[in-house]
């Protein structure tokens, strides 16, 4: 029962700081570009020759 005590507020704590780290990347502003970043991976660049 003692482990119960200590796991469920390690785990409430956890989610929090992943709830607190999503919004902070909403606010920065991670997920603005969705199309960009799929669209760039099928750009071509050509290398330049060295």
């Amino acid at each position: 029962m003692t482990g119960l005590a200590i796991l469920i507020p390690i785990a409430l704590g956890m989610g929090l700081i992943g709830l607190g780290a999503f919004f902070w990347s909403m606010k920065d502003g991670q997920y603005e570009d969705m199309d960009g970043a799929a669209n760039r991976i099928l750009i071509d660049e050509e290398d330049e020759p060295v």
